[in-house]
Order: C-alpha cells, then sequence, then structure tokens
C-alpha cells in the first residue's frame, strides 16, 4: 500500500516501455483468461432467484434511488469522473505516473470487459428490466466492474491522504460506491449476482494492476547509494 508513498523520481522511458508488457498487458491477459473460464462455466446456470425476489420488493422510492445510483457507473460518467480525479492529482502531486492509476486501472477494465463479454455471451435475468439493456452480454458487470476499478483505484490514491479523518473518510465512501453500483445492477434486473461479483472482482484486480504498474525501485534494480559514514574524530 505504500509503494505512491515516496516521492520517487519521474520513472524512465525505459522503465515505462518494459513495465506496460509485464505489469499491465501481462496480467491483464491471465485476468481475461480467467473470466473467460468463469464466465463460461456459469452462462448455462440458470440463476434467476435472487432477481426474482428483488423484483417482489422494488418500490419507486427504490427504482429512483437504484437508477441514480447505477448512473453514476455509466460509460461518461465514469470516464468524466477518472479524467477529472487524474487531472487534479497531476496538477496538484506534480506526478503524472501517479496521477494515471484510475485511468490504467478503467482502460484495463473496459479492455477485459468489453472482449470477454462478447465471448461468454450471457443472457441476462429473465425479469423486467428497469434499464434499457447494452449490447454487451450479462457476464461480467460492466458498470460494476468500472465503478470498482476507478473508486477501488481512488481509495489506493487516497491512502496519501495525510489528515486521518479525511482519509478514512475518502476511502469508505470509495469502497461503498462499487457495492451500491452492484446491488443497484441485480435489483433493476440488468445482471445476475453472479455477474457482478465477477464485476467486484474483475476491478479490484484492474486497481491492483494499475496500482503496482512501476515496479519499486530496488525491483528495478535502482537502489539509493548510501551515504557515507561520517568519519570518527
Amino acid at each position: 500500500m505504500s509503494r505512491h508513498h515516496t516521492d520517487a523520481p519521474a520513472p524512465t522511458g525505459r522503465e515505462v516501455a518494459l513495465a506496460i508488457p509485464r505489469r499491465i498487458l501481462l496480467p491483464a491477459a491471465v485476468l481475461w483468461v480467467a473470466v473467460v473460464g468463469v464466465g463460461l462455466l456459469l452462462a448455462q446456470l440458470p440463476e434467476n432467484g435472487i432477481n426474482e425476489w428483488f423484483v417482489g420488493v422494488r418500490t419507486p422510492a427504490l427504482d429512483s434511488v437504484t437508477g441514480v445510483v447505477s448512473s453514476m457507473a455509466s460509460t461518461t460518467v465514469m470516464i468524466a469522473t477518472c479524467v477529472v480525479v487524474v487531472a487534479l492529482v497531476w496538477w496538484r502531486s506534480g506526478r503524472w505516473w501517479f496521477a494515471i492509476v484510475p485511468a490504467i486501472a478503467l482502460a484495463v477494465e473496459a479492455a477485459v470487459f468489453l472482449t470477454s463479454s462478447l465471448i461468454v455471451g450471457r443472457e441476462r435475468p429473465d425479469v423486467d428490466h428497469l434499464d434499457d439493456a447494452p449490447p454487451t452480454s450479462s457476464f461480467p458487470s460492466g458498470h460494476t466492474g468500472a465503478s470498482t476499478s476507478v473508486y477501488i483505484a481512488f481509495a489506493l490514491m487516497a491512502t496519501r491522504i495525510r489528515n486521518g479523518a479525511a482519509r478514512v473518510t475518502v476511502i469508505v465512501i470509495c469502497v461503498l460506491l462499487p457495492i451500491g453500483v452492484a446491488l443497484a445492477r441485480v435489483y433493476r434486473g440488468m445482471h445476475h449476482p453472479t455477474d457482478v461479483l465477477a464485476g467486484i472482482a474483475v476491478g479490484v484486480t484492474c486497481a491492483l494492476i494499475a496500482w503496482n504498474w512501476l515496479p519499486r525501485r530496488d525491483d528495478a534494480g535502482i537502489t539509493e547509494t548510501p551515504r557515507a559514514a561520517p568519519a570518527s574524530a
């Protein structure tokens, strides 16, 4: 968790060129294989019980609340939120390699989600849908995955906040928001429970990939030159 807590110098072009395939693309490929494998196993399983229960407890108030929460994880909102936070962190910290962590997380999540959902092709729950269904399949949940990847990346970045109360508040909010999105998507009949659980798992993994996209300085073979011991009197 302390990876980005030191004011290390900007990474060199060589470090970035090595980090992208090794620390972003390779883990993303492993994640993709896992998502497709699990998705193909789940695609044939009936799973409408929980969705039908949520239909039975729907109310106009809950419909409105879940509609707002679900819309917070739409593609446009997530991209805009990510861009704003990246810009603010870059401006305040001057460290672009730290500021782009949520952008990397969202990009990896989008790539894994869009390509894996096309192969899995799972049908959406057989209940009334409260939203228009996008062309992608039900597994994994894109709304849940995107919100999880971005907000968990925000939570990791928030560990740098010095004020303890502010730090805890931001982290808690960032952790709870994706959970709210997951519940809203199931409530609104857009995903099976396992779809949103997979979305959370994908999002957390993408956030961790992004958080670790650069190696530690000692991992890269770069160590600080020790200071010479003071001469004895």
